[in-house]
């Protein structure tokens, strides 16, 4: 596996193996990986002969009270397990190449950055499309792979692409959790062993709203309270939010049909934990 940190290396990279006739296949990552990244980069290896992954904590789609300092990093680690799962090329770019002082460029999908997670975290999707599409003009992917977990993400990525008439294909894989449920993610590290335990409310909860629907419950509100009841049963979990959303235009829903998202994010100790189900009636 090769390392990269210069983004016209990089650039370099991709545009000689696109040359060569080899396709590209893209895993952006923020590191401190785990079994999630890890299935990200195997499902990629599968699919494309070159696959790229990137870590960079991107400071842009951090608020000013967030964790950006403390984020977890580990490079070394990093380094290791994305060579095992199949990675050809790790790119690392510095922040001050990826933003330098002089820059003044960002790309935001409207009305959906300003909901469910976006409400409580302003500015942050348009951190996060900016920073995916400079990976993208980069990497120069052909496709490019991202976690279920993170609906709302996978959801706007998916809209820029549309709307910029960009020549990727967005893959989705499956969230991966532990063998209680918690979805696997780099912010779990924050939990003490006791916030560790409890953090099963958020997958409790959308079971919950999975039983409601599957004996007939059409009612947002009353599945919402459903929810909320399982999450209060833990005295360390405070609800950011709890959303039913139909899940092209992340629009709230009074009455459950089609294709819809049941989201919720709540707060255990110093973590911020997100999850999420698709259900179609």
């Amino acid at each position: 596996m090769e390392t990269i940190e210069s983004i016209l290396e990089m650039k370099a990279w991709s545009s000689t193996t696109k040359a060569q006739g080899k396709k590209i296949a893209f895993v952006p990552t923020m590191g401190y990986l785990h079994k999630g990244h890890l299935e990200l980069i195997k499902k990629a290896k599968e699919r494309c002969p070159r696959v790229v992954s990137s870590i960079f904590v991107n400071p842009k789609q951090f608020g000013p009270s967030e964790d950006y300092a403390n984020y977890p990093r580990n490079l070394e680690r990093d380094r290791e397990l994305a060579e095992w799962a199949g990675t050809d090329v790790l790119f690392v770019p510095k922040a001050e190449e990826m933003y330098p002082e002089d820059y003044s460029t960002y790309v935001e999908v409207e009305e959906l950055s300003d909901v469910l997670c976006g409400a409580s975290r302003e500015g942050h999707f348009k951190g996060v499309a900016t920073v995916v599409m400079k990976l993208f003009n980069i990497v120069q992917p052909y496709e490019a792979f991202f976690g279920e977990k993170d609906a709302q993400q996978l959801i706007i990525i998916r809209k820029m692409i549309k709307d910029l008439n960009m020549d990727i294909k967005i893959i989705s894989v499956p969230t991966i959790r532990e063998t209680d449920g918690v979805a696997l993610s780099s912010r779990n590290k924050y939990l003490n062993e006791e916030e560790r335990k409890q953090a099963v409310c958020l997958y409790q909860s959308i079971l919950r709203a999975k039983e409601m629907i599957d004996s007939g419950e059409r009612s947002a509100e009353k599945i919402k309270a459903g929810m909320e009841k399982v999450i209060k049963e833990k005295p360390l979990a405070g609800i950011d939010y709890i959303e039913i959303v139909d899940a092209s235009k992340l629009k709230k829903l009074d009455s459950i049909s089609g294709r819809v998202l049941v989201a919720l994010s709540v707060k255990i100790g110093k973590a911020r934990l997100i999850d999420n189900i698709m259900v179609e009636v």
